[in-house]
C-alpha cells in the first residue's frame, strides 16, 4: 500500500515535470513567434520581421500599368536589410496584388494582404481606382503610395508619398506646376493654359487642382474638358482637337495640359494635335517614362512634352539618385527606370523612415501615432513630408523634364512651393 502510494507520488512528479517541460518549450516557441517586443500582438511583426505587401494596377484594359512599383519597394526594402533592417527587423515584402484597374478587385486584394497573409501594412499602394481604402481605415493599416484620389484624403491610415493630391475646398492645394511651368518658359503673363481630363474622379478632380495651379502661377485659364472617356481612347480625337485649338478666344492656348493617366491616350492626343498644327507646350504626369521610346511612334507623338514628375528625375546628379539606381539595378539588373518605380521607392523610403522613428516597441496603434503625430521627413529624391497636414493637402514638390531627341532632359530640378487654398 506504501508502495503503491510513493508509485502515484512518482508518477504524479512524473506528469508535474512533462508538463513543465511543454509548458517551457510552448513558452520558446511562443516567443520565437511572438509578433512584437511587448504582449501586444502587432500582425506582421516579429522580434526579426516585420511583413508588408502591395496593390498594384498591374493589369487593365487601357494597357494602363504601375507593375514597376514593385520593383522600386524591393530594391527600398533590400538596402534597409542590408543594412541590418529596423530596429533588429528586417523588411518581408510578400510582394504587391493586382487591382486591374478595378476598385472592387482592390477592395479584395486589400482584405486578402491583411486578414490571409497578416501584414503589417501596404506598401507599395499605386493603384488610380483604388477600392480598399475604407477597409484599411477601419481596420487601422498604413498603407503607402501615390495618393492620386480622393481616397487617400482625410485618412489617418493613408500616407501618400507627396501627400494628399485631391484636398477638398478650402485646404491647401498645389501651385508647384504652374510655378515651375512659369519659369520655364519665362514668365506666365499673358499665356493661357487648357487643361483635358478623363471621365473618372480622380481625373477630373486633378483637373481642377492643376487648373488652380496655373491660375496661381500667373496663366489664364482657356478651358477645361472633362469629357473624354477613361475606359479606352476614342476612335476619332477630333472634337476634342477643335476645342482645344479654338479655346483662347478663336486660337489655341499656350499650354496644354493632359491629366490622363495613360501612354496610349496621351499618345492619340498629342499625335492629333500634331497633325492639326499646335505649337504650343504640351505636359502631363505620367509621359516621363523611358519604355516608351522603344516605340517609335510614341516617342514621336511625345517629343517635346514635358512631363512633370513628383520627385527629382533620373538624370539628376543628386547623391539621393545615384543611390536609387543603384539599389534598382541590385534587384533588376539592366531594368529601364520609371515613374512607377520611383513612386513605389520613395512610398517605402518614408514608410522606413516611419518605422525607425516609431522605435523598437512596435505596433500599428504606436506606428500610426508617430506617423500622425507632427512628423516630418525631407529628402532630395521626393522633396518633404509632413503629417498630419498631408493627409489633407499635397506636399507641393515636383519637377519638369523635357523630351528631346529621343531622350529626357532635366528642364526643372525639384523644387517645392507653398499651397494655396483650393477654390
Amino acid at each position: 500500500m506504501v508502495r503503491r502510494h510513493h508509485e502515484v507520488r512518482r508518477s504524479a512528479a512524473g506528469l508535474a515535470g512533462a508538463l513543465a517541460v511543454t509548458l517551457l518549450l510552448a513558452g520558446c516557441a511562443a516567443e520565437r513567434r511572438t509578433p512584437s517586443t511587448t504582449g501586444g500582438a502587432a500582425p506582421g511583426v516579429t522580434t526579426t520581421s516585420v511583413k508588408v505587401g502591395g496593390v498594384l494596377t498591374k493589369t487593365s484594359a487601357s494597357g494602363y500599368s504601375t507593375k514597376d512599383a514593385e520593383i522600386g519597394a524591393k530594391a527600398r526594402f533590400e538596402r534597409a536589410n542590408a543594412a541590418g533592417g529596423v530596429h533588429g527587423r528586417k523588411i518581408e515584402f510578400v510582394g504587391a496584388e493586382d487591382d486591374g484597374q478595378d476598385a472592387a478587385k482592390g477592395d479584395a486584394a486589400a482584405r486578402k494582404l491583411v486578414q490571409k497573409d497578416q501584414v503589417f501594412a501596404l506598401v507599395p499602394v499605386h493603384a488610380p481606382n483604388f477600392g480598399g481604402a475604407a477597409f484599411l481605415e477601419q481596420q487601422g493599416v498604413p498603407w503607402f503610395g501615390w495618393a492620386t484620389g480622393p481616397q487617400w484624403c482625410g485618412t489617418k491610415t493613408g500616407f501618400g508619398y507627396n501627400g494628399c493630391l485631391a484636398p477638398k475646398k478650402g485646404a491647401g492645394s498645389q501651385t508647384w506646376w504652374g510655378r515651375q511651368m512659369a519659369d520655364l518658359l519665362g514668365g506666365a503673363q499673358g499665356r493661357s493654359v487648357y487643361v483635358q481630363t478623363t471621365d473618372s474622379s480622380g481625373s477630373k478632380y486633378g483637373g481642377t487642382t492643376i487648373s488652380q495651379s496655373f491660375a496661381a502661377a500667373g496663366f489664364e485659364l482657356a478651358g477645361v474638358n472633362s469629357g473624354l472617356p477613361a475606359a479606352a481612347p476614342p476612335p476619332d480625337w477630333l472634337p476634342y482637337v477643335n476645342k482645344i485649338m479654338t479655346s483662347d478666344d478663336g486660337k489655341a492656348p499656350d499650354v496644354v495640359v493632359s491629366v490622363i493617366a495613360g501612354t496610349k491616350f496621351n499618345v492619340g492626343l498629342y499625335s492629333a494635335l500634331k497633325r492639326a498644327g499646335y505649337r504650343g507646350v504640351l505636359t502631363d504626369a505620367t509621359s516621363y517614362d523611358a519604355a516608351i521610346l522603344k516605340d517609335p511612334a510614341s516617342a514621336q507623338a511625345l517629343e517635346g512634352v514635358v512631363a512633370a514628375p513628383m520627385f527629382e528625375p533620373f538624370e539628376s546628379a543628386a547623391p539621393e539618385i545615384a543611390a536609387f539606381k543603384a539599389d534598382v539595378e541590385k534587384v533588376a539588373p539592366g531594368a529601364t527606370l520609371t515613374q512607377h518605380m520611383a513612386i513605389g521607392y520613395w512610398a517605402a523610403d518614408i514608410f522606413l523612415d516611419m518605422l525607425t522613428k516609431t522605435g523598437k516597441d512596435l505596433t500599428r496603434e504606436k506606428f500610426l501615432a508617430t506617423a500622425n503625430g507632427d512628423y516630418s521627413y525631407e529628402n532630395a529624391g521626393f522633396g518633404r513630408i509632413r503629417f498630419p497636414q498631408d493627409h489633407t493637402e499635397p506636399n507641393g514638390c515636383g519637377a519638369l523634364v523635357r523630351l528631346e531627341g529621343g531622350a529626357f532632359r532635366v528642364a526643372k530640378s525639384l523644387k517645392c512651393f507653398d499651397n494655396v487654398p483650393l477654390k
